[in-house]
Parts: C-alpha cells; structure tokens; sequence
C-alpha cells in the first residue's frame, strides 16, 4: 500500500478498504506501551445501548453523566460502562466498582445502585465498596469501534464461561486497533489483539502473579515511557511477574528520548533509556478519516545501576 502524508484523507469506507485491527496485525504494530494512562476507575453497570460517547450518550440522566465525568476526571480516574456478555436484561440493582490500579494500591471495591443520582455520592477517590477481584473487562463497544464488537464480544463470551463472576463486556478502554481488548484490574493490564483462544490463559496467569508480555500492551498506572522501559526490561531478563520492575522514576533526556529507572529484582535498580518514533501514517481507528502515524519505542540502553 503506498505510504500517505500526515492529514491525507485515506481511501476506502470509513478511512481505508480494511478494519483498523486487521489491519495493525498484518502490519506489525508494536503493542507494547500502547496502554492508556488511568490510575482510577469507576464501572458502572448500564446494559446497553451505548453510544459512541458512551457515558453521555446512554440511558444515564445528562446531568449525572456530565457531573460525573466531571468528578473522575478531578481525581484521574475514569468512566467505564460495564455489562455482562449476552446483554441480560438489568435487574432492579445495579452495581459500581471504583478501582485504584496504582502501585501498593491495587484494589476493586463494589457496591449497588438504583437511581442514577447515587453515582454523584461513591467517593471515587477512596478504597470503597466490598473488596473483591480480579475483574476482567473486554471492550465490545461497537458504537466506538466496529472491531472492538466483532472481536471483543466472542473473547468476552468465552472468558465468561470460564470466569461468569468476574468477566464484563466494557465502553471504550482505547486503542481500537489493538482489538480484543481485554484489561485486568486491579493492576490495569492491557492486552491487546486478543483471541477467544488466548483469553482464558491471560486470565489465569493474571491470578497466578505473572504477565505475557506477548499480547501484554502495559500497565495503565505507567506513563508511556515507564511501560516502554518496563517491556524491553521484561524481555531481556525473563521476568514476567506481574509486579517486577516497577518504575522508580522516569527522566526526559530529550523531545523524544527517556531514561526510567525501575527496581531491580533482587534488589538494585535498572537504568533504561527508550527512545519514541513514529512509523508511516497509517488509519488508526475503524472511524478514522485522515492518516496518522503511530508511535513505537526502541531500547537504547540497558544496565543495572552500581
């Protein structure tokens, strides 16, 4: 396919003659520190419809869904619509879960609501709610994304068989390109290009303390260059445990250039110098009208700091 300019419309329905996740398969596209940045969640169970802006666009009153959105982006936590795979219809309560996926903070708190004016009261900022987890959300949410429905719905359907309690379809957790999308919380760990076959998997090593870092796109509590240096660590020393190698401090060298110290295992730190590119402007949304380029990160240094 020949290369477009930054800005040019692209070709085809929507964008391009393909769907934007196919597409960022047959291409290769990194998807390591690719995960959005959330150190805070709150779920809100509402069976759809959902619009493309969900929150704002859903059976929800308008002035609650703004008003709330407004109180998580106060404390950097995010709205996310949940419902069970299979849409059963609602029954008279439903339930919240406010979520912290900052290291040393890891927790999911539930509790119930009925009118919708009960979200502005959940303090989105504390550990709340009755303790319990894992969750696991796989985005379907069609509205936004064409593929995250066509691809998230069968891995939601199949990890919901294995794991009912714990398994929800979801809103929009970005990156669409990377469908199936599937988020483990409470550590908020993404996984992208997901597969009914790969799912249930990802789910037991997330119990078991450990990451893929195959399908693994980062921690959403990292900036993206801590997940950047984070991923090429794991790489090179093997170690896929789910809380090794947290980031210590990350430091700009330069307008594109990072230097993240994480700790050690066994104790010490590492020093890990990343560097951000951008490939050839590409569609990265199914929506997507115009081309842009995607970032990718390189390992320019290693080393065990003395």
């Amino acid at each position: 396919m020949t290369a477009l300019a930054v800005g040019e419309p692209a070709p085809g329905a929507a964008g391009v003659p393909d769907r934007c996740a196919p597409s960022a398969e047959r291409r290769g596209d990194p998807r390591y520190a690719t995960a959005a940045p959330v150190p805070r969640w709150l779920l809100v169970e509402l069976p759809g419809p959902w619009g493309r802006d969900a929150v704002v666009e859903s059976a929800l009153d308008g002035e609650v869904a703004t008003a709330l959105l407004a109180r998580a982006r106060a404390v950097s936590s995010r709205v996310v619509l949940i419902r069970r795979p299979g849409r059963r219809p609602p029954g008279t309560a439903r339930r919240w879960a406010v979520v912290d996926s900052r290291p040393g903070h890891e927790r999911v708190g539930w509790g119930l609501w009925r009118h919708d004016r009960e979200l502005l009261d959940v303090p989105l900022g504390e550990p709340v709610g009755e303790p319990d987890g894992p969750v696991y959300l796989v985005c379907a949410h069609g509205r936004h994304d064409p593929c995250c429905a066509i691809r998230g719905r069968p891995v939601a359907e199949t990890l919901a068989q294995a794991r009912p309690r714990q398994t929800w379809e979801s809103s929009h957790v970005g990156g669409d390109r990377f469908a199936a999308n599937l988020v483990a919380l409470p550590h908020g760990l993404y996984y992208g290009h997901v597969t009914p076959a790969t799912v249930t998997s990802l789910a037991t090593a997330y119990e078991h303390g450990e990451v893929d870092p195959t399908w693994l796109r980062g921690r959403s509590a990292f900036t993206l260059p801590a997940q950047a240096a984070q991923h090429h660590a794991r790489l090179a020393l093997g170690e896929t445990g789910v809380d090794a190698l947290l980031p210590m401090r990350v430091a700009r060298l330069d307008p594109v250039t990072w230097r993240v110290r994480l700790a050690a295992p066994g104790g010490g730190t590492l020093l890990v110098t990343v560097r951000a590119s951008t490939g050839p402007p590409v569609r990265l949304t199914c929506s997507s009208r115009y081309a842009e380029p995607p970032r990718s990160w390189q390992l320019v240094a290693l080393a065990r700091e003395r």
